[in-house]
């Protein structure tokens, strides 16, 4: 029995959910449509910290504080800036990285910046606003905040994680490792040795220093950067776990801030990827019976005949990998991996339906679309991002990981049984980190918040990426916070879910109006 490079922890499922949180559908992205926001870039200006802000920052920071930002016209309709960083907190005297920003500014009279974080770890937030930023957000938020979004450091123009080139990505997407061997368990170690050396090569320092409470501190770089008291902030999947750090280093700094997809600081890696696995389970029965229930569906019979249709196709591809149309081998785990990226929005589930027929008739190429638009592979060969890369290495410092031979194969089994349909394919994390040159920082645990700002943390009752339970988690953590909860299907909730959480959102954010604790949508 073999397979493709593990889909792994988490590798493929919240990195995902960051470009389809409903800020532009996918089946408009797989159409190379883009959307561009409509502010006012007006010309260059500069930002110093006012001498509130720069009579609050710390003695050892002050200089990054107190910096003079310049925005610059750029995207047609936006405003650019690289803001100075430290690259070790440890060593503010030592050498520094820039991360990139922009802004789409106002149209109204602007109540300070509303930073976002679109999630992964390996997003680009530069990439969200810039493409979305006009229509994810709605026009009392526009009117109201200027929408600043952020490459996180080690990603795509943040002092980026580089590994392989092009080809080299391919050639490993490509490769087949029997994993439940302990010889191909062994060949998979090995190659991810070898691309743990290059990204120690390529990338530098910086490796060792893209974990998440070092962005935290960037955060704050940032908020005082755009001369604003308080953070205003966003955070969608991983973006909430960035958040809720932040809250915790600086909790009388936070402002009004919203966690949509709400992640649990205390779980560990393993436990993530179980809770991801079970729930893109429930996600994929519930699209059956949708399916069964609509016109066009290429399964038959009840839910669980659909069920064992859909994995019978995937026992099939693993036993005889087939090539898609442009002559690419086309494994188990590809196609798995093209099979959870429509999970994440329901408006997404008619390519799902469209690739199973097409796999029902041994034409895997539906399915490779969807995994390069996973992997932000373009049509030419090209990839657009580094965010598998940034992922991986945020990862390996943010969390320690089960590397050993029988752990691994003991959360296999737990997988399977989390997941019958996706688990295995969700198994060998631990691979990507056993030789990473950089040891894990962070030890899982539950947040502290000290503040008095109110938080508003959002779960949906569908959401394969993050289960609705890591919400109620958070929120009781935070303690000081309102736990809103959509139901509905698919990541995240606000710009795609209902007028009684955007109106809830938007009346938290721009009036103060903090929504009633455990209000369900």
């Amino acid at each position: 029995m073999k397979s493709a490079r593990a889909v792994s922890a988490r590798s493929r499922s919240v990195a995902i959910g960051m470009r389809t949180a409903g800020a532009v559908a996918l089946a408009m992205v797989l159409s190379s449509c883009t959307l561009f926001g409509g502010g006012d870039s007006g010309a260059k200006n500069s930002s110093t910290p006012n001498p509130e802000i720069a009579s609050a920052a710390p003695a050892e920071l002050r200089s990054y504080y107190t910096q003079q930002v310049d925005w610059t016209p750029c995207e047609t309709d936006f405003q650019c800036a690289k803001v100075k960083v430290p690259l070790d907190y440890s060593q503010p005297d030592g050498d520094s990285i820039e991360i990139a920003a922009l802004k789409l500014s106002t149209k109204g009279t602007s109540q300070g910046s509303l930073l976002i974080n679109p999630g992964g770890p390996g997003g680009s937030g530069y990439d969200f606003v810039r493409d979305a930023g006009a229509t994810h957000f709605s026009e009392k938020v526009r009117a109201n905040f200027d929408i600043v979004g952020f490459d996180p450091r080690g990603v795509k123009r943040s002092a980026p994680v580089t590994c392989l080139t092009d080809q080299e990505r391919d050639a490993s997407r490509a490769k087949i490792y029997a994993l439940d061997t302990d010889a191909g368990l062994a060949e998979t170690l090995a190659d991810n040795k070898v691309i743990a050396a290059k990204c120690e090569e390529k990338a530098g320092p910086v490796l060792g220093h893209i974990d998440t409470v070092s962005s935290a501190k960037d955060l704050d770089i940032l908020r005082a950067s755009l001369n604003d008291t308080k953070l205003n902030y966003m955070g969608f999947s991983y973006g909430t776990f960035l958040g809720s750090t932040y809250a915790s280093l600086f909790p009388d700094n936070v402002g009004r801030m919203v966690l949509d997809g709400a992640m649990d600081p205390s779980l560990s890696n393993e436990e993530l990827t179980s809770g991801q696995a079970k729930a893109f389970e429930k996600a994929l029965r519930t699209y059956v019976e949708r399916c069964l229930q609509g016109g066009g569906c290429p399964l038959s019979g009840s839910v669980d005949n659909g069920i064992q249709q859909i994995r019978d196709a995937i026992a099939a591809v693993e036993a005889n990998p087939v090539r898609a149309k442009d002559g690419r081998v086309v494994s188990a785990s590809t196609l798995v991996t093209g099979m959870i990226v429509p999970l994440y929005n329901d408006d997404n589930w008619p390519l799902l339906t469209q690739a199973l027929d097409a796999i029902m008739k041994n034409d895997a190429t539906p399915f490779l679309r969807l995994a390069d638009f996973n992997a932000e592979r373009e049509p030419d060969g090209s990839y657009s991002s580094n965010s598998t890369f940034a992922f991986t290495a945020i990862n390996c410092l943010d969390y320690p990981m089960v590397t050993d031979t029988a752990g691994m194969r003991a959360d296999e089994q737990q997988l399977r049984l989390a997941s019958p349909t996706f688990g295995k394919y969700f198994a060998y994390g631990g691979t990507n980190c056993k030789d990473w040159p950089y040891k894990n920082v962070r030890t899982p645990a539950p947040v502290e918040y000290k503040g008095s700002a109110d938080i508003v943390v959002i779960g949906t009752t569908g959401d394969p990426a993050t289960p609705v339970e890591w919400a109620s988690s958070l929120r009781k953590q935070l303690g000081q916070a309102s736990l809103l909860t959509w139901e509905g299907e698919g990541h995240t909730a606000y710009g795609r879910s209902n007028d009684c959480i955007g109106n809830a959102v938007d009346g938290y954010l721009v009036d103060g109006k903090t929504p009633a604790d455990n209000t369900v949508c």
